[in-house]
């Protein structure tokens, strides 16, 4: 598994594009659909506008896929994407490796119908069990003051419909857990930016 990473410009976009990003890739790459290897990273940014994400220099499309797949997504160099709206500019990619860490986190992780932090939190431990990972899994805090001690909680909207997730934070792996975590993620809808785990400081900067 590698991360292929596209320079982009435009914007700014939705703050919540998860949905409308896989739509977007899946009109010039279908295969995308039913591949449920393929990983697409949060895209970097800062929310400087209500319901909107600035792109800063740091902002890439960044797709996790299987190294046999790099020429099947090529064709997305180059193009120009429709974010509700919203038009981004796709550049050329490059192929990035993935690194162990011993500490990795997911900006918004979605578990089935798990809405509440003690149930989802509980299946991602069992998830990790699953895949032979003796690591920790916590939240990661809330920002903001008024919910101090308190998970922080997104929500990923998907054809009307409001999706519950939360942050994840993996502590303790060691440099084969680390790998098997960034190529297998937790939980689903990995095409739409869930459950795709990269190393402290390299999750997107907005909150």
């Amino acid at each position: 598994m590698v991360d292929l990473a596209f320079e982009i410009r435009g914007g700014p976009i939705p703050l919540d594009y998860g949905y409308a990003l896989f739509g977007a890739i899946s009109r010039i790459v279908p295969a995308i659909h039913g591949d449920q290897r393929i990983g697409v990273h949060p895209i970097r940014g800062v929310k400087l506008a209500r319901g909107r994400l600035t792109l800063v220099p740091r902002s890439r499309l960044r797709l996790r896929l299987p190294e046999e797949e790099i020429g099947a997504y090529l064709p997305l160099g180059g193009v120009r994407l429709d974010l509700d709206g919203t038009p981004i500019e796709v550049g050329f990619p490059r192929a990035e490796p993935l690194r162990p860490r011993p500490s990795l986190i997911s900006r918004l992780v979605t578990i089935g119908h798990h809405q509440e932090p003690e149930g989802f939190l509980d299946s991602a431990r069992r998830r990790l069990t699953e895949m032979s990972i003796q690591a920790t899994a916590s939240y990661l805090p809330s920002p903001d003051p008024a919910r101090a001690g308190e998970p922080s909680r997104r929500i990923l909207v998907v054809k009307g419909r409001r999706i519950v997730g939360y942050p994840l934070r993996i502590d303790g792996l060691t440099a084969e857990e680390s790998l098997t975590v960034q190529e297998q993620g937790i939980g689903s809808r990995r095409r739409m930016g869930c459950g795709v785990f990269v190393a402290e400081g390299g999750a997107p900067t907005h909150a």
